[in-house]
């Protein structure tokens, strides 16, 4: 069994600021996330005998998969749900002649929606961003229709670990970087909720930058701050961030500098009609989670 996910206390007014900042430019520089994106729409290839008539897109950013799923399946009504308001206002850019798409301002772990009001639950690089995993998830559950399905990608732990362990290195305890689950918590944390035959797989791309300050000035475009409340102010002297400079340099190839980003991506289904909605049924329980089905890449 993995370590039980602790809530990670993400301060989500800064959240908000930071992606609400990187709105206007965000579709321009996230580039990976567009390509994660596109990956987990093809997912959805498994509902073609079964169309959706509500269709949630959860942190929806400027609404490319929005956009997407309206497309697919004209007939459905499609809600995009972002916790930044400006991100909302970039939809209908991005939407075109998909409209209209109903948009929603709130949070992922509180969604203001009916039990069982929901066929599809699409969410892409958003539940990183969200403190409590098993809640968010209960609430995906709650939401979700018997039988629906939930699909959502996430970052993993080894996301940025090269910057990570040059912050590490340069001497710097707490490095400026959220944590992220790592799979086999994210798989418990949907059995806990109740999700049946869930699958998850493991990818981790490489992306190349000619130095450390490209990589940090991306991060800021697209919003990826530190989010942590007890996140120290600054990046501790320039000496310090000097020497994370330095160490980074270590992993220098081929002129440039790598950095991971460990992307899990997860299909379920919510169970049939009567099912418990919280863990402590037997059969949810009972269910060992070195079962879920892994894919690693």
């Amino acid at each position: 069994m993995s370590t039980p996910l602790r809530p990670r206390g993400f301060d989500l007014h800064r959240l908000k600021r930071s992606f609400g900042r990187a709105a206007a430019g965000y579709a321009e520089v996230a580039v990976l996330q567009r390509e994660v994106e596109t990956r987990l729409l093809e997912q959805l290839d498994v509902l073609e005998e079964k169309k959706p008539a509500r269709i949630l897109d959860i942190g929806c950013g400027p609404g490319h998969a929005s956009a997407a799923m309206k497309k697919k399946w004209p007939g459905a009504e499609v809600v995009a749900l972002d916790l930044a308001l400006p991100m909302l206002r970039q939809v209908p850019k991005q939407t075109r002649f998909w409209r209209p798409i109903k948009r929603i301002c709130a949070e992922a772990s509180q969604l203001p929606l009916v039990d069982g009001s929901v066929d599809l639950i699409f969410s892409s690089l958003c539940l990183q961003w969200v403190p409590d995993l098993p809640v968010a998830l209960a609430e995906f559950r709650r939401v979700l229709q018997p039988q629906g399905l939930l699909v959502f990608s996430t970052f993993g732990p080894d996301t940025l670990i090269e910057l990570r362990e040059a912050y590490l290195a340069a001497g710097e305890k707490h490095p400026p970087l959220s944590p992220f689950a790592a799979i086999q918590q994210v798989g418990d944390a949907m059995i806990a909720a109740g999700f049946r035959n869930p699958v998850l797989d493991r990818d981790v791309f490489t992306l190349t930058y000619a130095d450390v300050r490209g990589l940090l000035q991306e991060l800021r475009a697209i919003g990826a701050n530190d989010a942590r409340p007890q996140r120290p102010r600054g990046l501790g002297g320039k000496a310090r961030h000097a020497a994370m400079l330095q160490a980074y340099e270590s992993e220098r190839r081929n002129g440039l500098l790598p950095s991971s980003w460990e992307v899990i991506t997860a299909m379920a289904w919510s169970p049939e009609p009567g099912a418990p909605r919280r863990e402590g049924s037997a059969d949810i329980a009972s269910f060992p989670a070195d079962r879920i089905p892994l894919r690693r890449r």
